[in-house]
């Protein structure tokens, strides 16, 4: 931390001397300043990740500050102090791009906690926009992510597509291991050439058997014209053979003879005709204890397996998430003609927790919902499904299921429920009645206080003493 800087800003020099030992007692680096009117002045000399300040100045209040601080660094996340009675101006100052907000008095607990996540939402947009201007100004193929796991992939395909060598890519359902075929087609010597994907699991038989090989006018009913099969089709290119796995013995048998001798022959033909293609394959299940009981030709697998590249889930790679995330809004919002939505720190936090059993696909099929659904250009904690949304509300994932409390005892369990309904609760009421605390007061049967004490404690991570009791 000690290279995390902090401004804090505030006319009372007691608070300014407060937050700065706190904060630099846990490693930070620390600058106030109690005239507001020379945030300009000083900014560009400290660099801020972090800017504290308080709502009330006489000079520039907070709010103005706010507008000043995000026009220079729209990446630089604001944390507001307030009183009490100034909470709704909080909210609001929320909704119009403050990161966090304070109310007084505050434990020194709640303050870092407040920086920590502030700290972290800084690092993830200045990493995010690095990693977005790679894929903008990058030549190669179109595949996103910078992660270890996934740059080591990157590296076996740089090196593999300069080769025919047949490869074989495995991984988990949605790991996108069709995009690394194309990549490896992409920066090939084939590239002129043709990409033709095949899902081995989408046919019967009968007519994978055709569609691979090709058939004769007449060999088999409803063969009514002669067609070139899909090996043939991708000469000079790259066949994709996915889900490989799902292949019956006897194709896998012709496959193999494919492959051996470079030609096919068309269903119904007597002759054969040559191919040069390169085939890249690709499954989720374990070929090699398929071929080990019986189930998928060894002679085959090992054909196949010149190459192996494993497309590592997207659990291991959570920091390609936020990338991810971004290229999917460009690309859908783009589609629909708009601008794509803002998402909180808070949905940001709930999608780097979650450990997306779908991988990049369910990132994919998310942010298409997010943009088809997007009414106001905001994407909040409401907007995401429970099994996401839950898995932000402490900043970590518990278990690979969010709402699993049964390895805990009752007393903790109930505890991690009622936070999890609280936060929840909480963001759709402000949500809904436009932070205004009065009006979600009313709503919620409970007083102003009751309700600013419930926000000032969700993020000391503990529910208010009285949650249970005030909610009925």
């Amino acid at each position: 931390m000690s290279e995390t800087r902090v401004l804090i800003v505030d006319d009372e020099p007691e608070m300014l001397e407060n937050l700065d030992r706190i904060l630099s007692g846990e490693g930070y680096r620390c600058w106030t300043l109690s005239d507001p009117t020379r945030y300009r002045a000083v900014a560009p000399e400290v660099q801020p990740d972090v800017l504290i300040s308080d709502i009330r100045m006489p000079s520039i209040d907070g709010m103005t500050l706010l507008t000043i601080a995000r026009a220079d660094d729209p990446k630089l996340p604001v944390i507001l102090i307030t009183g009490h009675a100034s909470v709704s101006t909080a909210v609001q100052a929320i909704q119009e791009g403050a990161f966090d907000y304070l109310a007084k008095p505050f434990t020194a607990d709640q303050l870092s906690v407040a920086v920590e996540r502030a700290v972290r939402y800084r690092r993830l947009m200045v990493e995010n926009e690095a990693l977005r201007e790679q894929v903008t100004t990058q030549s190669g193929p179109p595949v996103v992510g910078a992660s270890a796991p996934f740059v080591r992939v990157l590296d076996q395909v740089q090196r593999v597509a300069t080769t025919d060598a047949n490869v074989l890519i495995t991984g988990e359902s949605g790991t996108g291991k069709e995009l690394i075929a194309r990549s490896i087609h992409d920066q090939s010597r084939r590239n002129k050439g043709p990409f033709v994907p095949v899902d081995c699991a989408a046919l019967p038989e009968g007519l994978l058997e055709s569609e691979l090989f090709g058939h004769e006018k007449g060999a088999f009913t409803g063969a009514v014209a002669k067609r070139r099969g899909l090996l043939s089709e991708g000469n000079g290119g790259t066949v994709f053979l996915d889900e490989v796995g799902e292949l019956t013995l006897p194709l896998q048998a012709k496959l193999l003879r494919v492959l051996e001798d470079r030609k096919v022959r068309p269903v119904g033909a007597s002759n054969y005709l040559d191919i040069d293609v390169r085939i890249v394959a690709a499954t989720n299940i374990d070929l090699q204890t398929a071929a080990r009981d019986g189930g998928f030709r060894e002679d085959l697998f090992y054909r196949l397996n010149v190459v192996h590249i494993k497309a590592p889930p997207l659990r291991t790679r959570r920091g390609d998430v936020p990338l991810l995330v971004n290229r999917f809004l460009e690309h859908f919002s783009g589609a629909a003609d708009r601008d794509p939505p803002l998402i909180s720190p808070e949905v940001w936090e709930a999608l780097e927790s979650y450990e997306w059993p779908g991988n990049v696909r369910q990132v994919k099929n998310l942010v298409e919902r997010i943009v088809a659904l997007d009414a106001d250009g905001r994407v909040t904690l409401s907007d995401l499904p429970p099994e996401i949304r839950f898995s932000g509300i402490d900043g970590s994932q518990r278990s690979h299921q969010a709402t699993a409390f049964g390895h805990l005892s009752y007393a903790d369990a109930k505890d991690a429920a009622l936070r999890s309904f609280q936060a929840t609760y909480l963001q759709e009421l402000l949500d809904a009645h436009d932070g205004n605390i009065s009006r979600a007061a009313d709503a919620a049967g409970v007083s102003r206080r009751t309700l600013h004490r419930w926000i000032a404690e969700l993020d000391g991570g503990s529910p208010p003493p009285d949650a249970e009791e005030a909610m009925g």
